[in-house]
């Protein structure tokens, strides 16, 4: 109904809700005082039910039985206010005089005894931008979690720099209550990441529709709740747009063992005495470095210095592009420290199993020599 089920408690509450009747009654009725209409690209500013001109008149066009009431031509009703748009002014110009659609709303605010009329738009055909320039700056790589969501920024090399984020929301209570939690939760993670300089941010593509179902997860009730508390849908929804009027890029990439391969990868690396990376930080550097298009385990420490050949070749991957990269190394020309024995190719792929007993009896004869 008109006024929600807030309004309609209070009526049955007015010393709880420290209203009187009077008050109660001007709230509902303007519940129901509003004037609304969708429009239609194609006609004059947008919209032919309620028309704004770009210097704020605002003109109705009352139906039949009201056209007697009007007071400009074609049946219009002109009003003596004019409004003007102070968030986002330009962009409502810019549309109304291209003739694209804009709906309006008009209503009554009995807090502050005013009328507002609301503008809205839906933004269509958004501008596609080539993965390459969205990767050339970097990404920040967020991990979206129950309650919050955590961020890391990574340069175009998929190395994390910087200290991790973390915007938290509550998804609980009612649903303008959950929608206004992620919004500014979004908001202050587009903000930083414009002030990072980034080009893109990279989120997980999850469709947990069928992971939240009884006949997949049993009796784990607590842990299909946890599930079913993560804003999706909402959140993927919230962020293209947001993203969208920002000038940022979002890159959606396969969730598939981001958080067991980031913990296992790059949370121990991350973690010093002063700030220990969570599993949810090492995971959103893995969906940043999946969204760079590199591989997520890391490269691989150098063997010790008297073990094999003290170089640290072993830190030199090949890209997953490359051809033959689980092959031979190459041979490097230049002089050789040591010579290739007997029985033995020149690659350690190619050698055949020593027998070290021989090498042990060989350095017992030695020690007896001496």
């Amino acid at each position: 109904m008109r006024g929600g089920r807030r309004l309609l408690k209070q009526r049955h509450n007015l010393i709880i809700a420290n209203k009187t009747y009077e008050q109660w009654r001007s709230e509902w009725e303007a519940a129901r005082w509003f004037l609304t209409a969708d429009g239609e690209s194609g006609k004059r500013y947008g919209n032919e039910t309620i028309r704004v001109t770009p210097d704020g008149e605002v003109s109705l066009k009352l139906p039949g039985p009201l056209a007697d009431l009007a007071n400009a031509r074609h049946g219009r009703y002109i009003l003596t206010a004019r409004v003007t748009f102070s968030h986002r002014g330009e962009e409502w110009r810019d549309r109304i005089e291209a003739n694209r659609a804009v709906a309006y709303r008009i209503h009554l605010n009995t807090t502050s005894g005013r009328w507002y009329l609301d503008a809205s738009w839906t933004r269509k055909d958004l501008p596609v931008v080539p993965l390459d320039a969205l990767r050339a700056g970097g990404v920040v790589g967020v991990d979206t979690n129950a309650d919050h969501l955590a961020a890391w920024l990574l340069d175009e090399h998929g190395n994390p720099t910087g200290a991790p984020r973390r915007f938290d929301y509550d998804m609980s209570g009612s649903a303008t209550h959950r929608d206004a939690q992620l919004r500014h939760a979004l908001t202050r993670l587009i903000h930083w990441a414009e002030s990072t300089g980034v080009e893109a941010i990279a989120i997980e593509d999850l469709d947990i529709t069928g992971s939240k179902t009884r006949e997949k997860h049993g009796r784990k009730k607590r842990f299909r709740r946890l599930i079913s508390g993560i804003p999706t849908g909402k959140l993927r929804a919230r962020l293209l747009s947001m993203c969208a009027e920002a000038g940022l890029g979002v890159i959606a990439v396969d969730p598939a063992y981001t958080s067991l391969w980031g913990a296992e990868h790059w949370q121990k690396p991350l973690t010093t005495a002063r700030r220990p990376a969570s599993r949810h930080q090492a995971a959103s550097v893995a969906i940043g470095r999946r969204a760079l298009g590199l591989r997520i385990r890391r490269r691989t420490a150098p063997p010790r210095q008297h073990q094999s050949d003290a170089g640290g070749h072993r830190t030199a991957q090949a890209r997953p592009e490359g051809r033959e990269r689980e092959g031979n190394r190459p041979r490097v020309p230049g002089p050789r420290t040591r010579s290739v024995g007997a029985k033995r190719g020149r690659n350690a792929v190619d050698q055949p199993i020593q027998d070290r007993s021989g090498w042990a009896q060989c350095q017992i004869d030695l020690h007896g020599h001496f």
